[in-house]
């Protein structure tokens, strides 16, 4: 079973966004401030952790469920888009005050921030990034995601998963502990994500609404955002597991096109702070412990 979750620090909602948006806080007062965007889209922020409060110990974090994800429900029937969540990001910087802003992204968050990167000058009321750390951007190309898609499905199907569920429905689970059950069937609804498949445990469970991952990604169209990077000059690391089912060549051009750092982990997928957070940590700790901002007087 995945490790408990500390409460935060402090929680709400916003209240400067069209749909009020689930934020949490954990870490140090008076530290340097991290905003950490989570993946989907559709998701929420609680998947990442326990495991990413290792930031904590020296930052003060601030985490939100996305609109239409988590605890941001939205009703509205206008589709969310990638400029909905540009916007969204704007209001809850400006809310809180993240000067300067210093952005954590993972897989979708990574993009989401890189996409507010590329388009903060489209919107006069959205502040400069400071600095970027961005673990396996999700696909940052059409053609990176259809590749994508095509090598978890194959990941999915294969012979070492489909064994691991054969194990699961014969272990009787389901009859003795329908928790433990409903657990293990979303750790192996996700295996596919893990350099080794048998990794995939003591995950904190997610939902990803399927209506906004969906209007989100057709609201990106036949995108490519290492095309749109070039110019883009921000102090920044790229994190990504070789054996992710998102290429490697996807992060490969965006560092090229960022003219920034490259790390690649070995034995390690799509979640490295769960498969390898010695080698995650380790790679972002040295860059944020440079890259902090000056102390105000």
């Amino acid at each position: 079973m995945p490790k408990p979750i500390p409460a935060p620090r402090e929680q709400g909602f916003t209240t400067t966004t069209e749909t009020p948006l689930y934020w949490a806080q954990h870490g140090q007062v008076g530290s340097p401030r991290l905003l950490v965007l989570h993946g989907g889209p559709g998701a929420d922020h609680c998947y990442l952790l326990p495991q990413m409060l290792h930031l904590a110990e020296k930052y003060d974090l601030l985490f939100y469920d996305q609109r239409g994800g988590g605890k941001s429900k939205s009703d509205a029937r206008v589709p969310v888009t990638w400029q909905t969540h540009v916007e969204d990001l704007g209001a809850v910087v400006a809310e809180f005050g993240l000067y300067p802003l210093s952005v954590v992204g993972y897989s979708w968050g990574a993009m989401l921030g890189l996409l507010y990167a590329i388009h903060q000058n489209e919107y006069p009321q959205l502040t400069d990034v400071y600095r970027m750390a961005l673990i396996n951007p999700a696909p940052l190309t059409r053609e990176y995601r259809q590749q994508f898609e095509a090598e978890f499905a194959r990941r999915q199907a294969s012979p070492k998963i489909q064994q691991l569920r054969d194990e699961l429905a014969a272990s009787g689970l389901r009859e003795r502990n329908p928790e433990a059950y409903r657990q293990r069937a979303f750790e192996l609804g996700v295996a596919g994500y893990f350099s080794d498949p048998h990794k995939a445990t003591d995950l904190t469970p997610f939902r990803v609404v399927a209506r906004v991952q969906q209007s989100v990604w057709e609201s990106l169209a036949d995108f490519d955002l290492i095309r749109d990077l070039e110019g883009v000059r921000i102090p920044s690391i790229i994190v990504h597991g070789r054996d992710d089912p998102i290429p490697l060549a996807s992060s490969i051009e965006a560092a090229k096109a960022l003219e920034t750092n490259l790390v690649v982990l070995d034995e390690c997928g799509h979640v490295p702070y769960v498969e390898q957070p010695a080698k995650l940590f380790g790679a972002l700790d040295p860059f944020l412990d440079e890259t902090n901002p000056p102390v105000r007087s």
